[in-house]
């Protein structure tokens, strides 16, 4: 555990995730510019490009029964160190493809779903460390500073310098975050090992199938109003966001007219936002219920598609961007909290694992229409397209983003501090999937 509620440190356990997370979010930042012009090199037909995000998004899906179940089994911290090796070996390999000039789009979506494999695994475990390192009371806090250094380093910081690395060698950003994620692998190593909560058996000296823990973790998440709104609701927000951000590069290049190192800078302007958002975070959370943070969340969303269809010039879509790393830290910042604070210890990974599975199921179908759409309707079809959904989402989950969604489930301690019953967290928020 780290040191209580409101003392200054936040722990030796957290500096471990946060040193951890900053060095791989830096990669990843670099990536998410030269990913997609990476495919663009190689197409410009919007389906093909969507589809190099859909991929990465398929196993959180698959995998999602057994990620859980996992990460509730084993040591949460090795398995965060493996997911992270294995991740660098593979991003290693692209880059070799690269600089040989042999790769492929094949290739790059063999890739990506082994990539997104080891996040299905890894993400999860990570989440799950964070509420056990951190005391409860410390928790809107320490997901601020995550979030805060995820905007400065994986947004702000990372999309220019990926473009510029693009321009130099095609290869030289998947080299770098290569080298972030066996940095992150090294770091968490050095976090002291943790207990496992443990999953009890069905029967004396038997455990419950896999399917049957993953489907009771589903139950957990649908008797529970609150957290069932938001699940559904992030579900669908992802839907939106990756129907129109999974071709976001052509929208860019084509529709605004920038160029590569342009693409790079706009991505940067959400990160702007959410560094400020994550910064009012903690503030906002002690001064406003989760009601009014999560409704005002929705009616921003909408406005951010609807803002990036009207968009005639970068400088208007950077500043649409701008607000809506505003509402994305904000809201990952209160959904995180929500989620932590109501999980049990012994169900953190199964729990997360079901709420993922529908959180990026969302974005995978998102990413599935967005190509298609903008291939029938135009590269601004997706935005108006999600701004439709959203407007319908926003009235539909009006009243039950009401005040109960602030009260503590039956059963549950909406604060607990010793690590029996401690709570839980999630990941790829509908705000960090920009890239």
């Amino acid at each position: 555990m780290g040191r209580k509620g409101g003392g200054r440190g936040l722990g030796r356990g957290f500096a471990s995730l946060w040193s951890a997370a900053a060095v791989s979010s830096l990669g990843d930042g670099i990536v998410s510019a030269a990913a997609p012009l990476l495919v663009t090199s190689l197409t410009r037909d919007p389906v093909p490009v969507a589809l190099a995000v859909f991929v990465q998004q398929v196993p959180w899906l698959l995998l999602a029964p057994v990620s859980g179940v996992l990460v509730d089994r084993v040591d949460r911290r090795r398995l965060t160190v493996a997911a992270n090796a294995a991740r660098a070996v593979l991003t290693a390999v692209l880059a070799v493809a690269v600089y040989a000039g042999a790769v492929s789009l094949p290739l790059i979506y063999a890739t990506g779903l082994l990539l997104g494999s080891c996040a299905a695994l890894g993400d999860n475990a990570s989440a799950a460390l964070l509420p056990a390192v951190v005391d409860s009371a410390d928790l809107p806090r320490a997901n601020s500073r995550m979030f805060g250094t995820e905007s400065v380093l994986n947004r702000l910081c990372g999309p220019p310098l990926g473009a510029a690395l693009f321009g130099v060698a095609a290869g030289l950003p998947l080299t770098v975050d290569a080298l972030s994620f066996a940095g992150a692998a090294a770091l968490v190593s050095t976090l002291r090992p943790l207990p496992r909560p443990g999953l009890p058996p069905a029967r004396p000296g038997r455990r419950e199938p896999l399917g049957r823990q993953f489907t009771d973790s589903l139950r957990w998440l649908w008797r529970r109003p609150a957290l069932r709104t938001l699940t559904l609701a992030l579900c669908l927000m992802n839907v939106t966001l990756l129907a129109s951000f999974s071709v976001m590069v052509l929208y860019a290049r084509e529709h605004l007219g920038v160029s590569e190192f342009g693409y790079g800078l706009l991505l940067t302007a959400s990160a702007v936002g959410g560094l400020a958002g994550a910064l009012v975070a903690p503030r906002l959370q002690a001064r406003f219920s989760a009601s009014v943070l999560l409704r005002l969340g929705l009616v921003l969303e909408t406005l951010t598609h609807a803002g990036l269809a009207l968009a005639g010039s970068p400088w208007v879509a950077g500043a649409v961007l701008g607000a809506f790393g505003v509402h994305g830290a904000i809201w990952v910042s209160v959904d995180r909290t929500l989620i932590q604070r109501a999980v049990p210890d012994g169900m953190r990974g199964r729990v997360n694992s079901a709420f993922m599975a529908l959180a990026v199921g969302g974005s995978a179908l998102g990413a599935l229409l967005g190509g298609p759409i903008a291939r029938l309707s135009g590269l601004t079809g997706p935005f108006w397209f999600s701004a439709t959904v959203m407007a319908a989402l926003t009235l539909f989950a009006w009243r039950p983003f009401g005040r109960s969604i602030d009260a503590p489930a039956p059963g549950t301690d909406p604060a607990p501090v010793e690590p029996a019953a401690d709570p839980a967290d999630p990941a790829p928020s509908a705000a960090s999937a920009v890239g």
